[in-house]
């Protein structure tokens, strides 16, 4: 079964908005802190934003600050990530991803455990 399962990309035009969401199937989902990363062709894998386990604390990417808003249902087991004033640097895979303990920083990647398979977003200007 995979853990996490991303929706919701598309191709919209820039200054739309789009929510991403992120199933997951971890069976102690409301202990993971959980993280949005994007990667563009060529690029590496970026961090976009953080909650911990609680909802309780946030952290985003200088590039989306403000533009972003990432939340979580721990009862659904869902994450969300609200983009708004999309911009064609916008334009990546994006992927959801879980980590179980506190092992490096949040905007590592590899701190993270888990990890969706992702789903595309595309803004045209």
């Amino acid at each position: 079964q995979v853990p996490l399962v991303e929706s919701g990309g598309g191709s919209v035009q820039a200054g739309d908005s789009l929510r991403l969401s992120c199933a997951a199937s971890l069976r102690t989902f409301k202990s993971y802190d959980m993280g949005w990363f994007r990667q563009a062709p060529g690029k590496e894998r970026e961090f976009v934003a953080f909650i911990d386990w609680s909802g309780g604390s946030t952290h985003y990417a200088d590039s989306v600050q403000g533009r972003v808003t990432i939340s979580r249902d721990n009862d659904k087991k869902m994450v969300y990530l609200q983009m708004n004033s999309l911009e064609s640097e916008d334009t990546a895979n994006y992927y959801c991803a879980a980590r179980a303990g506190y092992s490096g920083t949040y905007y590592s990647p590899t701190s993270y455990d888990e990890w969706g398979q992702g789903t595309q977003v595309t803004v045209s200007s």
